[in-house]
């Protein structure tokens, strides 16, 4: 079970696609968080979702707010990835301990082995303020998130 709608989000230590070092908590006080967590890198609705938060990423990744796509890939699968499809935001590795943060979130499928698509919404203060989870096959729609931080 996700994590609901006005809890604090639980914070997390993961290293990105460029092996850098990425605190939610980091965050707090400074900018929105849209935390999203997907399957696996290189599957055909994961690279349709971040490929199309990549051709609209200003909305994403600006003053105010800050994204993070979190997968239980190796940071060394996400850095070809992030490379072929030209992904400029963090992609951050939920691998090891094998996805500790993505139950945090009640996002993992322990029989699959891999998150579910679950977005969250953090406010600066680091609370959860929106947040959708859709099954493996189901892509969500990005508008949904644009609605929401328009609402922060």
């Amino acid at each position: 079970m996700a994590i609901e709608v006005g809890t604090q989000a639980p914070d997390f230590e993961l290293k990105d696609n460029h092996g850098r070092t990425v605190k939610l908590s980091d965050f707090r006080g400074e900018k929105n968080v849209v935390l999203l967590f997907y399957p696996f890198a290189f599957t055909g609705v994961c690279t349709g979702e971040l490929c199309a938060l990549r051709d609209e990423l200003p909305k994403f990744e600006n003053d105010d707010t800050q994204l993070l796509a979190v997968s239980n890939d190796s940071i060394h699968t996400l850095r070809v990835f992030a490379e072929q499809e030209g992904l400029e935001y963090p992609l951050v590795s939920d691998f090891w301990p094998h996805g500790e943060t993505s139950r945090a979130y009640g996002v993992f499928d322990e029989e699959k082995g891999c998150a579910v698509r679950g977005t969250f919404i953090i406010d600066k203060e680091g609370v959860v303020r929106w947040t959708v989870v859709n099954g493996l096959p189901d892509a969500r729609d990005l508008n949904d998130y644009i609605k929401a931080l328009d609402t922060l």
